[in-house]
């Protein structure tokens, strides 16, 4: 089996460099009409640069067909002008794949509120808002491919950024909504989780893992999630050729009697509580309320 994308037209945001300029290259390097998207500048988000024009011209140069962008994720009107010049020139907009980002890591005690706000704003709402841009074109054309990219640190914590986790594991949340709403109209929505070495962890990888951890080996994974044939409301972690699978699990608990519906209760049973065996993978939010129907009568 061969992924192309030929007749397809893709956004990537954050595509002047590291992961999204590898996204952007490989897809164009399928046959995709690519929206090269990148406000520039350095990685706390300051700055301009012209690396989007760069990364056209690659395209270009290799037999590719591309568009530069310079809008800010961060305005929404910006992105639905994005979109409408994509849908202008090539007719639609087929895959979204939302890569902008920022850092401005400081332990909680020492993060400014700004701090905090900002790098939310331009990883969660800015996804947001590059997600709402294409909606309605992929509902009426019956076909869409989005991906979200979360990270270990949403997923799983890391010391230093809080503002980055929780914009990060806000994303994975997204997901697990839009496949929902869109999978009547042949929207697929996945998540990635990915560990490459570019501007944003140069200072924080060891350097002989740098080269390891190119944005080229983990492009594959972000080529098959917004594939034709790609899954959905997957979480899917990459980095130096390693691809693992994530989930969102939950235990089957266990029924307190109303005498024990206490914090005591909750210690006495949290061996009950937290063990794992047959636990699931909720594929909507109502699982829970399944389960707990089921404790109720009996089950």
């Amino acid at each position: 089996m061969t992924i192309d994308f030929r007749d397809r037209v893709a956004i990537v945001t954050g595509a002047g460099g590291g992961l999204g300029r590898a996204y952007a290259l490989e897809l164009a390097k399928r046959g995709a009409k690519v929206v090269v998207n990148d406000l520039g500048g350095s990685r706390d988000g300051t700055g301009h640069s012209d690396a989007a024009l760069k990364v056209v011209e690659e395209i270009e140069a290799a037999g590719g067909t591309a568009m530069s962008n310079g809008g800010s994720v961060t305005e929404y009107a910006q992105m639905v002008e994005m979109v409408a010049k994509a849908k202008e020139a090539w007719g639609g907009v087929h895959i979204l794949i939302n890569n902008a980002g920022v850092l401005r890591d400081k332990s909680f005690a020492k993060m400014e509120p700004e701090d905090f706000d900002f790098v939310v704003k331009v990883h969660l709402l800015g996804s947001a808002n590059c997600t709402k841009a294409v909606w309605d074109t992929m509902r009426d054309q019956n076909y869409g491919r989005i991906l979200m990219t979360a990270s270990s640190t949403g997923l799983y914590g890391n010391f230093g950024q809080a503002n980055y986790g929780a914009a990060k594991l806000g994303l994975a949340g997204l997901t697990k909504t839009l496949y929902l709403e869109g999978a009547k109209y042949n929207i697929k929505v996945n998540t990635l989780a990915p560990v490459a070495g570019t501007r944003m962890t140069e200072d924080i990888l060891p350097e002989a893992a740098f080269a390891a951890f190119a944005p080229e080996n983990v492009a594959p994974a972000a080529l098959y999630l917004v594939s034709e044939d790609a899954p959905t409301n997957a979480i899917v972690g990459a980095g130096a050729g390693v691809f693992q699978a994530a989930y969102v699990t939950l235990t089957q608990g266990a029924f307190l009697p109303q005498d024990q519906r206490t914090p005591e209760g909750i210690a006495a049973a949290w061996a009950q509580i937290t063990d794992r065996t047959g636990e699931i993978v909720p594929q909507s939010g109502m699982e829970q309320s399944a389960i707990i129907l089921n404790k109720l009568q009996g089950g």
